[in-house]
């Protein structure tokens, strides 16, 4: 019985993976700014949650504000997206990025610092926040128009309210260790990010 149950549950996983696949098999590459059809807020929202460049550092570091306690939480939650603003607008009259591969510095600073669990002061989450704030922003300013740039700093917003605020939650150890593990993958990302550049760049 267990056998056919087995069986049956292998079969169901297997072909709903074959549509998930297939409903997500992109059929048109569209480079730089998203556009949902919906005005440019909507846009801003569309290209910061496609755009895992942007929205995971976001969330590893909504991650680290939320074990480092409510005070720090509360202080990310406001001081990243006011930062994410004054960069954005500086961005704006930016003609061009560095070519460095500041997404996977972050990747991999931040996700470091989840996975550690690095005992920090309130007061350097909040810097820490202010300075992610002014370099993603800064990037998403040099492409993006200002409607969108406020459309994706509510997306932001948003973003670290839900996860700082689920970690600051998490009292137990085992739920504290996942949040760790998942930082870890995210340094793992970064370091593969670095690897790759480093690659094309003696390539």
């Amino acid at each position: 019985m267990r056998t056919v149950l087995a069986e049956r549950m292998y079969y169901l996983f297997f072909t709903q993976s074959l549509w998930l696949v297939a409903l997500l098999w992109p059929e048109v590459l569209q480079a730089h700014l998203v556009t949902t059809g919906m005005g440019p807020v909507y846009d801003g929202i569309g290209h910061l949650l496609l755009t895992p460049e942007d929205w995971v550092p976001v969330v590893a570091f909504a991650l680290f504000a939320g074990l480092r306690g409510k005070e720090a939480g509360r202080g990310a939650l406001f001081l990243l997206p006011v930062a994410w603003v004054a960069g954005g607008l500086l961005g704006l009259s930016a003609h061009a990025v560095p070519l460095f591969p500041i997404p996977a510095i972050l990747f991999l600073i931040l996700g470091l610092l989840v996975a550690t669990d690095l005992r920090l002061p309130a007061k350097f989450v909040m810097g820490l926040a202010v300075g992610l704030g002014l370099v993603q922003g800064f990037l998403n300013g040099a492409s993006l128009g200002l409607l969108e740039l406020a459309g994706a700093t509510a997306t932001i917003f948003v973003l670290v309210a839900l996860v700082a605020a689920v970690v600051v939650s998490l009292h137990r150890s085992w739920p504290r260790i996942v949040v760790r593990v998942m930082g870890s993958w995210i340094a793992a990302s970064g370091l593969f990010m670095v690897g790759w550049f480093l690659r094309e760049g003696f390539n």
